[in-house]
């Protein structure tokens, strides 16, 4: 892994000194003016509980110190990105008091899946907010923007310019759902069946976002989640199904097949786009690496939860989750947080700590993890 990224490394260094030759000037203006998100409980900013009661908890303890809309203990990736292209953490489009939209939008919301749902929210847990809602929203974010400028309407301070689609960042951050919410009732071998499906949908719904304008779009894969306490607690195994480092092998080989047939599926998307830059990020190499060497990055837990219940190996019950207080063989249980959340890589056993969010974050932005290569360091200097 170690050489690996030293081989990015090198490769990215090579790209800057190109760049430079050709009259990169260090000193430029960011070349993104906006981020438009499109995702899940990894990306979402705070729609969920915008739209739902509100969030409570530890959640938000290590940056907000309190709930701040977010399924970790601080920080998620979208807001490390934000922040280091000099933009503000984006605004939940279903939140309607306090937004400010000049630098984007964020229509991600936890529970979100790629597919339509075929149940309600009370049911399965899943959000009615699939990516097409997010498309639809961001469609009609785009007609309101043009709209409020022909006419010169009230509100044009929080939202931004007329020309800022074209110079924007597209992210998606959204599958995870889709991958997991069938995984314990139906297999691994049937969820992979509608995959291509999934990703079908999102170099779609790319192509839709072109349509309108949009240039440049970010995809990040999916997550080693045969790593994740909630999947190891959840999904019978047994012993023989677990790698040296505790993860579920079918499973994660289940992921592996999912990139890389989205990493083939994003190339032959970008053939087709004139002038588009369709980027795939390999978020997964990051993240597995972190789980199996999690001292390597100054940490000590990998696949044990901050945030839960139950203690070894997983701290993760699936009838409590973090926060919650229910009985349990007639005594009252809490699943607590931990309180050295920037020792481990797992926040809740289902999402990842402020922590590990920014090792993928700085992996991003400095190129080692983009295919092909694209440095937003250098786009955007600090």
């Amino acid at each position: 892994m170690a050489s690996d990224l030293n081989r990015r490394r090198s490769f990215s260094l090579l790209v800057l000194i190109i760049v430079m030759l050709y009259g990169h000037k260090a000193d430029s203006k960011c070349d993104f003016e906006a981020i438009f998100n499109f995702g899940d409980s990894n990306s979402d900013t705070g729609g969920f509980w915008a739209a739902f009661p509100a969030q409570s908890g530890p959640w938000g303890m290590t940056y907000f110190k309190k709930p701040a809309g977010r399924a970790s203990d601080g920080r998620l990736i979208i807001d490390f990105l934000a922040k280091s292209l000099g933009m503000p953490f984006l605004s939940p489009y279903l939140q309607s008091i306090g937004s400010d939209f000049r630098h984007g939008a964020n229509f991600a919301t936890l529970a979100s899946t790629v597919l339509l749902p075929n149940t309600s929210l009370f049911v399965s847990g899943i959000s009615p907010f699939s990516l097409a809602i997010q498309l639809n929203q961001m469609k009609q974010f785009k007609v309101n923007v043009d709209e409020s400028h022909s006419l010169d309407r009230p509100g044009l301070k929080i939202l931004p310019s007329k020309n800022v689609f074209g110079k924007s960042l597209y992210t998606f951050y959204i599958g995870q759902n889709d991958f997991t919410s069938n995984l314990a009732s139906i297999g691994v071998e049937r969820v992979k069946q509608y995959l291509p499906q999934v990703i079908g949908q999102i170099a779609g719904t790319i192509k839709e976002i072109y349509g309108i304008g949009g240039l440049t779009f970010l995809v990040l894969n999916l997550a080693p989640v045969g790593c994740y306490p909630a999947i190891l607690t959840g999904y019978t195994h047994t012993v023989s199904d677990l790698d040296k480092f505790g993860c579920l092998i079918p499973v994660n080989k289940a992921v592996k097949y999912y990139n890389a047939l989205l990493k083939k599926t994003l190339s032959e998307t970008r053939t087709q786009l004139r002038n588009a830059t369709v980027i795939y990020l390999d978020t997964h190499k990051i993240l597995l690496d972190l789980f199996q060497h999690p001292n390597s990055y100054g940490m000590k837990h990998g696949i044990k939860a901050c945030c839960g219940y139950g203690g070894r190996p997983y701290n993760f019950d699936q009838k409590l989750f973090c926060g919650n207080t229910k009985v349990i063989e007639n005594f009252s249980a809490t699943a607590k947080a931990c309180r050295d959340p920037h020792n481990y890589v797992s926040w809740d056993g289902i999402h990842a700590t402020e922590a590990a969010n920014h090792h993928i974050s700085t992996a991003i932005l400095d190129g080692l993890i983009s295919y092909p290569p694209f440095i937003l360091n250098n786009l955007c200097p600090p």
